[in-house]
């Protein structure tokens, strides 16, 4: 007999495990499904996108170019900067991972994450900067918990070192992250978010030479980000070699003696125009923009009222006071007004409608001729030859003698000064040129304005005999591997409109300047180094010092101090041009300096030394 509860129980047993059954065997033709879709329809996708996860494409920078001076000294270098980074999407849960950043590399929490709140919408991928040129006991630290922080990595990248900053800052210049403008500029074409690029001197003039080619890696990495493999290269191409006309042995020398004044030196080449030294002073430490530099220490460097950041020696413009009767008294010879024999009384004044014009002498030089005149710097003489010149005529010579216009020297920013003109003064002011401005115009003085190396120029074109040289500063471009790609050659661009006769006269009365005992740079000459030259001081119109409450009772600003000067006498080797700010006289402020460059540069001293300027000065001069 068949028990019924045993067959209700088997049957509702039977549905059961049927149901199970088709419930599991379904699964399995969902699971079979999935995985046909994924490995055969949709597997060449997913295989693609797992690659990208993988592998990535990694930057390489290119090693920027070296800057070397004439010698063969290396100015400017390249050293290994650590830069920290972060890929967002390897990090997993970002913040535990900063925090733990933070504690290990004593980064502080709230800088990191300012960083990446810059980043926020980049692609999740891009490797997110937290900090530049991280120190060595916070790459140890990261290093060492490396496994503990992912998607951190610590990216090596070439960053610029001036060997011997703050010397030669003007010139080498600066570098600095580019910005949105400069990234659509075509000379920047190439370059990232990030790239540093440079901002000022041979640094920013010669950016595309002296930046490399980027290259880049494929690299695999694992699920925290971390390099397990590179698969292939494509090599950086370096930057190309720029070698300066600078002598860095020369250049220290002139930075050692304006050191705690402000004004300029230069020193050229009379013969190519190629520039030997100059100096800008104060300087600055360009280092300081690489590592970063804070707002406060920003503030501080262009708030200085000497002005660190200029480059007095191309963009300050300074009244050329009476270096600039070289140019008058050439003038005044090629117009026939003045020779050899021409002689002036002069009693220390000159009398000009209600108006008393005075000599530096107070008492006066006496009976002048143009010797005198030069070498003596009398004022009187040139009050006179200013007369039957006129300020036209003056300016045309002055602009033959190159003034008034840019040199053209590979820097930027370079200042033109100004000749004055009757016309010009009319059009900038609607008043006419009065003829007793002529008298300030002609010793230097008045609306004039010149740069330290449009005067150094000057002084070069005097010393080679009338031909004048664009100045340069490059003097070669190679690539890395030693081809050369730019080789300067000497560039005239005019000649003196001053006849040999007449520019040997002007040439006889510098020589007097310095080596007669009644020169006003007689102090300042050197033994067996027959130098020529020109002292200057240039009057500052402006508020007196200490004046706070602005009733004019405070003390006189100091004049300027100029020299100009050339050496040998004949076929001259060097050119300098000094102005020393508030030195009140070229001939004890100026004068040594340019004498001391120039005996040290005539000695072979740039051979013997490197870096250091030698012991001892030149005594101080008087006059002018």
């Amino acid at each position: 007999m068949t028990n019924y509860l045993d067959n209700v129980d088997s049957e509702w047993f039977s549905q059961r495990l049927s149901v199970a059954l088709t419930i599991v065997v379904a699964a399995f033709v969902i699971l079979i499904a999935r995985l046909f879709y994924l490995q055969v329809i949709n597997g060449a996708e997913l295989r693609r996108q797992s690659e990208i996860n993988s592998i990535r494409l990694k930057n390489v920078d290119a090693t920027r170019g070296l800057i070397y001076d004439c010698q063969g000294r290396l100015l400017a270098d390249n050293r290994p900067a650590y830069d920290l980074n972060i890929i967002v999407k390897d990090a997993g849960p970002l913040e535990p991972t900063i925090a733990k950043l933070s504690d290990y590399s004593g980064i502080p929490e709230a800088q990191l994450w300012a960083q990446l709140e810059k980043a926020k919408g980049s692609r999740a991928y891009k490797p997110v900067l937290l900090k530049p040129d991280i120190s060595r006991d916070e790459l140890a630290a990261i290093e060492v918990n490396r496994w503990d922080l992912p998607g951190i990595m610590v990216n090596i990248s070439p960053r610029r070192d001036y060997v011997f900053s703050p010397s030669a800052a003007h010139i080498l210049g600066y570098m600095g992250e580019i910005n949105v403008d400069e990234l659509k500029q075509k000379r920047h074409q190439g370059c990232k978010t990030g790239d540093y690029i440079g901002k000022y001197g041979i640094e920013r003039a010669r950016e595309p030479w002296l930046r490399g080619k980027r290259g880049g890696q494929q690299v695999e990495v694992n699920a925290t980000g971390q390099v397990v493999r590179v698969l292939s290269t494509v090599d950086a191409v370096p930057g190309n070699n720029v070698v300066l006309s600078i002598d860095h042995a020369l250049q220290v020398v002139a930075e050692e003696l304006l050191v705690d004044q402000a004004g300029a030196a230069v020193a050229v080449e009379p013969d190519t125009g190629q520039v030997l030294a100059m100096v800008s002073s104060p300087s600055f430490d360009q280092n300081a923009f690489i590592s970063g530099m804070s707002h406060d220490a920003w503030n501080v460097l262009i708030s200085d009222p000497q002005h660190p950041l200029e480059n007095k020696a191309i963009q300050a413009e300074y009244p050329p006071a009476s270096t600039y009767k070289i140019i008058a008294a050439a003038a005044g010879l090629e117009e026939g007004l003045i020779d050899e024999s021409s002689s002036v009384f002069c009693p220390g004044f000159l009398k000009f409608g209600n108006r008393t014009y005075r000599c530096w002498k107070r008492w006066g030089h006496g009976d002048v001729d143009i010797y005198k005149a030069l070498s003596e710097s009398c004022d009187v003489y040139f009050y006179k030859l200013g007369q039957e010149l006129g300020v036209d005529r003056l300016a045309w010579y002055a602009r033959a003698f190159g003034l008034g216009e840019p040199t053209g020297i590979d820097l930027n920013h370079e200042g033109s000064g100004l000749v004055p003109t009757a016309a010009w003064k009319k059009r900038r002011t609607g008043i006419s040129w009065q003829k007793g401005e002529t008298l300030s115009v002609v010793i230097g003085q008045g609306f004039n304005l010149t740069t330290p190396l449009q005067m150094a120029m000057v002084a070069a074109t005097v010393g080679n005999g009338g031909t004048r040289y664009r100045p340069k500063i490059v003097k070669t471009i190679r690539t890395a591997d030693g081809k050369t790609l730019y080789d300067s050659t000497p560039e005239v661009v005019g000649r003196l409109p001053v006849s040999e006769k007449n520019l040997n006269i002007v040439r006889e009365g510098l020589f007097k300047a310095v080596n007669s005992r009644h020169g006003t740079a007689w102090r300042s000459r050197l033994d067996g180094m027959a130098m020529s030259g020109k002292t200057g001081t240039a009057q500052v119109v402006g508020r007196r010092e200490e004046d706070t409450d602005g009733d004019g009772q405070g003390e006189p600003i100091k004049d300027h101090a100029w020299f100009v000067a050339y050496a040998p006498r004949e076929h001259p080797k060097i050119a300098v041009s000094v102005i020393v700010e508030h030195g009140e006289h070229g001939s004890s402020a100026a004068a040594p300096v340019a004498a001391e460059m120039i005996r040290f540069y005539l000695s072979g001293g740039s051979q013997a030394a490197d870096t250091t300027a030698p012991e001892g000065s030149v005594a101080p001069g008087q006059g002018d």
